[in-house]
């Protein structure tokens, strides 16, 4: 078992030196993925527990023999990261790190199947979890042409929001929009002239917005936030260790905001030490072997609770 070889982590080397395994250390891996984090962090020490969760079951059975394979024990969930405590207490175990990275495996954007990329046509699909209720088609059919320019506006940035609106709304009027290819074609429309002198794709900033709300990744996010908060105010050693590194790498500043937020108040309140100083950057080296790798910012903690 053996990843694609278009598949790279990001920031692997940062993450495994910052959050730091040790022997006999539980890691949780809140995004297992392709297992790439998971089988570095666990291959730097010995008689490491991988627990693993993931949205995408194919990635996870994936992930979870390529662990084993390696002589790994890993405990894989299908579910969402939101329901980390519960995963953990239910197997009797305690993280010494918690990793979660924010950005979907090279094989969900190159499938055009999943709907994530503008770049191949495919159905508008969008979903992490391909058994969710909702899609990108869905909520284009549905929402109102003002809540799906708020939406674009706010989990977009873009700028253009209220036009890509319309433009939608003109175009569902006439026939359904069901493929990556006809929203990418409506957004350049949109756009007008504005699209041949845009830095990047004018669709980039829409297709981000539908994939936000179609997973409410930014809520699951906030729910892990707080949870971890909570952990660590009320010395909840449940499901969290004395000394845990937790590690969150995010894509764009709407999920590194509040990691900064979080992470902030928590070393301000003297429940957790700033172990990144910061935002860590991936290298030039990295950046032009891996161009995804550009926008990541890793942010690391270590809880301070006694």
């Amino acid at each position: 078992m053996t990843t694609p070889p278009n598949h790279h982590p990001v920031l692997l080397d940062e993450v495994v030196t910052l959050l730091a395994p040790q022997p006999g250390d539980v890691i949780l891996d809140c995004t297992l993925g392709r297992g790439g984090h998971s089988a570095a962090l666990a291959g730097a020490a010995d008689n490491t527990t991988v627990v693993g969760m993931d949205l995408d079951e194919t990635n996870l059975a994936f992930a979870d023999a390529r662990l084993r394979e390696a002589g790994i024990t890993c405990h894989s969930t299908h579910g969402n990261f939101v329901r980390a405590p519960e995963t953990l207490q239910g197997a009797g175990l305690a993280a010494d790190i918690v990793l979660a990275d924010l950005g979907f495996a090279s094989n969900q954007v190159d499938d055009p199947t999943r709907g994530f990329s503008f770049r191949h046509d495919g159905p508008l699909d969008m979903r992490l979890d391909p058994t969710g209720p909702i899609t990108a088609a869905s909520l284009l059919a549905s929402l109102p042409e003002r809540d799906l320019a708020e939406l674009i506006a706010r989990h977009g940035e873009e700028p253009l929001a209220a036009r890509i609106a319309q433009k939608v709304a003109q175009e569902r009027s006439q026939r359904p929009i069901h493929t990556t290819g006809q929203l990418a074609d409506l957004v350049r429309e949109a756009y007008g002239v504005r699209a041949r002198t845009s830095r990047q794709h004018p669709a980039t900033r829409t297709f981000q917005a539908l994939r936000i709300a179609v997973n409410d990744e930014l809520a699951a996010l906030q729910t892990l936030l707080d949870r971890l908060t909570r952990a660590l105010q009320a010395d909840d050693t449940s499901w969290l260790r004395l000394g845990a590194r937790i590690g969150i790498i995010a894509f764009h500043s709407l999920e590194d905001r509040p990691v900064k937020q979080c992470f902030t108040k928590l070393v301000r309140n003297g429940l957790a030490s700033d172990v990144s100083a910061g935002a860590v950057r991936a290298g030039q080296e990295e950046q032009d072997r891996n161009p995804r790798s550009r926008s990541a910012r890793l942010r690391v903690v270590r809880s301070t609770i006694e």
